[in-house]
């Protein structure tokens, strides 16, 4: 799970970094604009995998450590 949310996450900062860079939304993009409902499904689970990697912050040292 952890690994699929850090996934998620740098695929909403690499498509973040792409609308503020060259202002291109690669989700909207490839999947038929912001409003269709793939982008938004994409758009959502980017969001939940972001919520989850806040708990990284909260997490022991040694799991991050692989202990």
């Amino acid at each position: 799970m952890d690994t699929l949310a850090l996934i998620l996450s740098i695929i909403g900062s690499l498509n973040w970094g792409l609308v503020g860079i060259f202002k291109f939304d690669l989700v909207a993009w490839l999947f038929g604009g912001q409003g269709s409902i793939f982008s938004r499904i994409i758009y959502t689970l980017v969001g939940l995998a972001g919520l989850w990697c806040i708990s990284f912050l909260f997490r022991r040292n040694h799991i991050i450590e692989g202990e």
